[in-house]
């Protein structure tokens, strides 16, 4: 606005000029676009002549003091650019986009964004509606419609599925009644082989280990099934599946232990240990952790480093399907703002081959 209103007053006050004297203004105007155009020329004299919005307000100023046949020898760029440069100022005159103010709905914000799909992704059985209502009850009302054309820009389809869950849903839903079970092998310093029983819960993600042995039988295996259920107690009822390979050592007294607690045993295809993932990846951990660090003497001394790794990993380890929290810990720990006032207390595990860290009181 303010550019376009000085260039109508310049136009103006060179013109008066023009009306008194009009050959020798003509003369004087081509002499001031020549020093014009030697100083835009000084100006860039390593690069091509480039004109700012400065130049062409003040060559399409005075041009209405020439005559137009003479602009070509006049003027250093064309005719048609000079009159562009007239119509572009007289454009900028009349554009009102700047003052044009926003109607209609206004976008949503990143949050909320943010918030649909989330809900999105875990529910995958809600719909656009479903949502919207979720929202409103979190205390963000917004449309349907929004909420669908939010689901639809990220791919996801609006309307609930109708397919039923997925297995890694199915098996989420059912974590906290499956309870899994396996054996793994323990090296002794001379060679000598032992053989553990670990038992996982995957709702706690809390650790059993059972029993070590050089001999697993069917009847020893036994006898530790019915150690777990009497040290389970009432949290038995809790626990709807177990999960255990086809290995011959459990045999139909194993499985009768937790069957007498209404428990359905669930056996395991042959070699696909991804079908108990959550097993195959607590005795990763075991080796990883201790026994690879540690050399096992004999049958006693596997048990005490199996116990103190038990205690380390249902009391302190975190985990990250417990957002971080150890399988026996309810709530989050408080969070700690002052850390220089605080003392950083280290309790060694297993002889140092595992640390645990906790604030002084």
């Amino acid at each position: 606005m303010i550019i376009s209103l000085l260039y109508k007053v310049a136009r103006k006050l060179l013109s008066v000029p023009g009306v008194l004297l009009r050959s020798d203004t003509a003369k004087a105007a081509e002499v001031l676009v020549l020093r014009h155009e030697n100083a835009v020329l000084r100006r860039q004299l390593a690069s091509p002549v480039r004109y700012e919005p400065a130049d062409r307000f003040w060559l399409a100023a005075i041009s209405s003091l020439i005559p137009r046949h003479r602009w070509r020898q006049v003027f250093p760029v064309t005719p048609s650019t000079l009159l562009a440069w007239h119509r572009k100022f007289i454009a900028a005159k009349w554009d009102y986009s700047a003052r044009r103010t926003r109607t209609g709905r206004p976008p949503p914000k990143a949050a909320l964004k943010k918030l649909v799909l989330q809900l999105a992704r875990e529910n995958a059985q809600w719909g656009h509606r479903r949502i919207q209502g979720e929202l409103a009850r979190l205390g963000h009302p917004i449309a349907a419609s929004t909420v669908w054309e939010i689901l639809h820009a990220a791919g996801i389809d609006p309307a609930p599925r109708r397919t039923g869950p997925t297995w890694r849903e199915f098996l989420t839903a059912q974590a906290h009644g499956i309870l899994a079970v396996d054996f793994f092998d323990v090296d002794t310093v001379l060679g000598r082989r032992l053989y553990a029983m670990a038992f996982l819960e995957h709702g706690t993600r809390r650790l059993h280990i059972a029993g070590v042995t050089a001999h697993p039988t069917r009847e020893w295996a036994v006898q530790q099934a019915r150690n777990l259920a009497a040290a389970l107690g009432t949290r038995m009822e809790t626990l709807r599946f177990l999960l255990r390979d086809r290995d011959s050592k459990y045999g139909q007294s194993f499985d009768a232990v937790f069957e007498a607690d209404d428990m359905y045993v669930l056996l395991s295809a042959p070699q696909a240990p991804r079908m108990n993932a959550h097993r195959e990846r607590v005795i990763g951990s075991i080796r990883r952790e201790a026994l690879d660090h540690i050399l096992i003497m004999n049958e006693t001394h596997a048990r005490q480093v199996l116990a103190a790794y038990q205690r380390h990993y249902n009391e302190h380890r975190p985990h990250r399907a417990r957002n971080q929290l150890p399988p026996d810990a309810l709530h989050q720990p408080a969070t700690v703002h002052d850390l220089d006032a605080r003392k950083l207390l280290r309790a060694q595990v297993l002889s140092g081959a595992i640390n645990e860290y906790r604030y002084a009181a």
